[in-house]
């Protein structure tokens, strides 16, 4: 291992506990994940046994408590495994974001005990995966107020009809966490949660699409024809869905920095090794001092980034979940802005060095020069945490 990498570990802001989970995660990531990158891009294919394997090593559902099947770990712990996974491939940590920031977590916190018994334990061994459905073709970035898909009550079920857009995990997902309108005329206010298990008739993935970057992700479309949805299986309120989305936004987008954290570290890592290796002129390229330039603002890039993610994941596991957003919305908000924007500046500096090999599609550097967009687009983009950011400064 690097001196890059390696030095994420010393870092001020991570304890010995953490620094040990970090050290762990990384290890058995790139002894059982990073040979899987260049299959996962070219075929865009998803290893059914990786969250199994993380399951069976206690990766998956470190904020779970103990009895429902998880670690018990605080938030931070969580964002360290995305961390660690990411530097050695991106794409089975954004799934593995989708599965556990974005559908677990919410169900942990926002279920009843028979739902959470129900699911968790599965999900925490990696037996069942799991997705969000809230983005549409029509609402995107408005995703609550632009929301078409209904769920209208028919005596002990609600029937769901709409379709969903960008879901990730949504071809391989077994249960979804599905958002929909129960009250249509209260807009969003009117939103109800649910649970809906992938298999129930009129849950239909109407396409697997194919992106850019991150494409070992499988992402779907996913409509919903007269699918009926027993009442008990609602999150949280009726009408109050909005609470359950709201509640776990600024843990997605801190969970999303923790992994553009290790990507980046990766970009970095491959870019000092190829100025050392790489000869030109009689010598090796990292002995010229533009090739220099670059690596200095890659590194402070990546430190910056580590110091401000392990600070506003170490605030976050202090304070109760509940209180999280109000806390932290605009610092989180603040993070994955700033690590959407380093994660292209220091993987196109990567892409640089590299020169000609930088351009080959089967390079690891392109995978994650490619996959660095998604992160100025995802979790809100780039253009709305500057909303929220403005918008909780000027106490709007």
């Amino acid at each position: 291992m690097s001196a890059v990498i390696t030095e994420s570990r010393q870092s001020y802001g991570l304890d010995d506990d953490h620094r040990e989970i970090l050290e762990q995660v990384d290890k058995f990531s790139k002894a059982n994940f990073w040979e899987l990158q260049e299959r996962m891009d070219n075929d865009e294919w998803w290893p059914d046994d990786a969250l199994p394997k993380l399951g069976q090593t206690g990766f998956l559902g470190a904020t779970v408590p103990p009895e429902l099947g998880g670690a018990g770990l605080d938030f931070a712990a969580s964002g360290l495994v995305l961390q660690g996974v990411a530097r050695w491939n991106p794409s089975l940590s954004l799934g593995i974001l989708a599965h556990e920031n974005l559908c677990l977590n919410n169900i942990l916190h926002n279920a009843n005990d028979e739902i959470k018994q129900r699911y968790l334990p599965g999900m925490c061994d990696g037996s069942i995966v799991g997705c969000l459905s809230l983005t549409e073709p029509g609402a995107g970035s408005d995703a609550l107020g632009g929301m078409a898909t209904t769920a209208k009550l028919d005596g002990d079920h609600y029937v769901l009809n709409g379709t969903k857009l960008y879901i990730t995990n949504g071809p391989v997902a077994d249960v979804s966490l599905v958002y929909a309108k129960t009250s249509p005329e209260l807009g969003a206010k009117g939103i109800t949660a649910f649970v809906v298990d992938t298999k129930t008739e009129g849950f239909n993935v109407a396409q697997k699409l194919v992106k850019m970057g991150m494409r070992g992700t499988q992402t779907a479309e996913i409509v919903f024809d007269n699918c009926r949805v027993p009442v008990e299986n609602v999150v949280g309120e009726v009408d109050q869905g909005v609470k359950v989305v709201m509640s776990g936004l600024d843990l997605e987008r801190i969970g999303l920095s923790y992994m553009i954290l290790g990507m980046a570290e990766r970009c970095l890592e491959l870019a000092v090794d190829y100025a050392k290796d790489r000869k030109q002129f009689g010598k090796a390229i990292g002995e010229f001092q533009l090739v220099q330039g670059m690596l200095a603002e890659m590194y402070t890039e990546v430190e910056v980034l580590r110091s401000f993610c392990y600070d506003v994941g170490n605030e976050v596991s202090e304070i109760e979940h509940g209180s999280a957003r109000s806390r932290v919305h605009k610092r989180s908000a603040a993070l994955v802005l700033q690590a959407g924007l380093m994660i292209m500046r220091v993987a196109d500096n990567a892409v640089q060095v590299h020169g000609g090999a930088g351009y080959i599609w089967e390079m690891e550097i392109n995978r994650l020069y490619r996959a660095g967009k998604l992160l100025q687009i995802g979790a809100g983009t780039n253009e709305v945490r500057k909303i929220i950011i403005a918008r909780e400064l000027l106490g709007n």
